[in-house]
């Protein structure tokens, strides 16, 4: 006799190991043995949800719900699914539906507050994060959310308190084990060993945080993966760059980047906007790479798009960049579509070269426009380290235009005339207002003001660049 429930434990068990394609073969299994079962159809709802196939999840998760209507799991996940494909009100009644039947479902509480948070209602969201620390005060994701939104309010003091909660959610874990916390103490003579935790984009920007702190006196040691050590060896003040894994010398201090940036806010009351944390700007970017590799890729982009005998006469160069990491939770908020590039495409007075890699780089087969921008070699970044080879090309170019990716944060560390094209509510570093950032002085933002529409934003970034701004 066919036994689900061993059949799907054994899935799970398999999906939670991370072979996901392997679980949903085996639900898939269990629902051709068992096609009523609306469990079978959630599990396999939770697995293609998880290689993001949103849609398909949704009717997974829509013929559990046929099958069984009195499910709250179901109704939480099929509107998380709602939100990933952007349908928030379809996303909300779902969240509802699961509240009416199990009014302190805390996962629902949660996600209908995220939901709202994405979709610019950031009291909406507040709100709700609120109601779940109702039901339990000490649920560290609640509060890492409530931390987010504060930062992105500027609400400082309350925000990195907050923020910090993030430590006690699962995966998290410092560097260094029980090594001491730097939290602003006296650091002169002292060895600090600073790490990165989360992105390639945080990472490259709060590196600047080994300079910061080399100027309070400490001898700071950087651990980060060995392909970023190339890059990262232009920053300034970093007594010894670090692969992970490698053995490390004796360390007084340990930080993350990013608790770095809280600390010295408790110390000093401001961020380390500028190179040495003191507010001011470098003529120059706190990034770098080497003049022959940057004058390799200036010919190179020579041979492939000649200039004109007069410079102020041919057509600006100008980087894109439209996807990042579809992993991150809210990728469907901020990448957009190739297609809405095309004004500048066509516009005769711009030469466009992509920046795209992995993710999103097939686009260029799939518009019609797509021969008329340079791609760069396959082996781009392959030999030198990671974003080596990116960033002597970024110093060759007019300008950059970008969604909220790694590409951002390059650019604007090498001070390369750079655009953001951010979200209705963009990451909290950028704030919710502005057309600048005090992180990157060449960096312009230019704002989602209607959720989804990105036309307007392209539209106003393409005039912004053919105006110099």
């Amino acid at each position: 006799m066919f036994d689900i429930a061993n059949a799907l434990g054994e899935g799970w068990t398999i999906h939670q190991s991370g072979k996901t394609d392997q679980a949903l073969a085996i639900y898939e299994k269990v629902i051709d043995q068992k096609p009523k079962n609306p469990e079978a159809h959630v599990y396999r709802g939770i697995a293609l949800f998880d290689l993001r196939r949103f849609d398909e999840a949704i009717e997974a998760y829509q013929t559990a719900l046929k099958i069984r209507d009195q499910f709250p799991i179901a109704w939480n996940n099929l509107g998380n699914a709602f939100r990933m494909v952007g349908q928030i009100d379809q996303s909300d009644q779902c969240f509802e539906t699961a509240l009416k039947q199990d009014p302190k479902y805390l996962s629902a509480i949660k996600n209908r507050g995220t939901l709202w948070v994405w979709a610019g209602e950031l009291e909406r969201g507040l709100t709700w994060y609120q109601k779940g620390l109702q039901l339990a005060p000490k649920e560290p994701e609640l509060h890492r959310n409530l931390g987010v939104i504060y930062l992105l309010l500027g609400d400082y003091k309350r925000g990195w308190p907050e923020y910090r909660w993030r430590w006690s959610m699962p995966g998290m874990q410092r560097m260094a084990g029980s090594l001491p916390l730097w939290n602003g103490q006296d650091l002169s003579g002292k060895r600090l060993l600073l790490f990165p935790e989360q992105g390639r984009g945080d990472e490259i920007q709060f590196v600047r945080m080994a300079s910061c702190l080399s100027r309070l006196g400490a001898h700071v040691y950087m651990v980060c993966d060995e392909p970023m050590i190339p890059l990262f060896r232009s920053v300034a003040g970093v007594a010894g760059m670090l692969p992970t894994g490698e053995s490390m010398p004796p360390i007084h201090f340990q930080s993350s980047l990013i608790d770095a940036v809280d600390s010295w806010y408790q110390r000093f009351g401001e961020l380390p906007y500028g190179l040495d944390g003191f507010n001011t700007h470098p003529t120059a970017g706190y990034l770098n790479v080497s003049q022959p590799l940057t004058e390799y890729w200036g010919n190179w982009l020579n041979a492939n798009l000649p200039r004109a005998e007069a410079p102020e006469k041919s057509p600006l160069r100008v980087g894109i960049a439209w996807q990042g990491n579809p992993e991150h939770h809210a990728d469907v908020y901020r990448s957009i579509a190739l297609q809405q590039y095309r004004p500048l495409a066509e516009d005769p007075e711009i030469e466009l070269v992509s920046l795209q890699f992995g993710f999103g780089s097939e686009q260029l087969e799939q518009v019609d426009f797509g021969d008329q921008i340079l791609r760069l070699p396959k082996d781009t970044d392959a030999t030198g380290g990671a974003f080596t080879d990116t960033a002597a090309v970024l110093k060759n170019l007019d300008h950059v235009l970008t969604t909220d990716t790694s590409l951002a944060h390059l650019s604007g560390a090498l001070q390369v005339p750079t655009t953001v094209l951010l979200g209705k509510i963009p990451d909290w570093r950028w704030l919710q207002k502005g057309d600048t950032t005090q992180w990157y002085p060449s960096m312009r933002l230019v704002r989602q003001t209607d959720l989804g529409d990105w036309e307007t934003p392209v539209q106003q970034a393409h005039q912004a660049i053919k105006a110099g701004a």
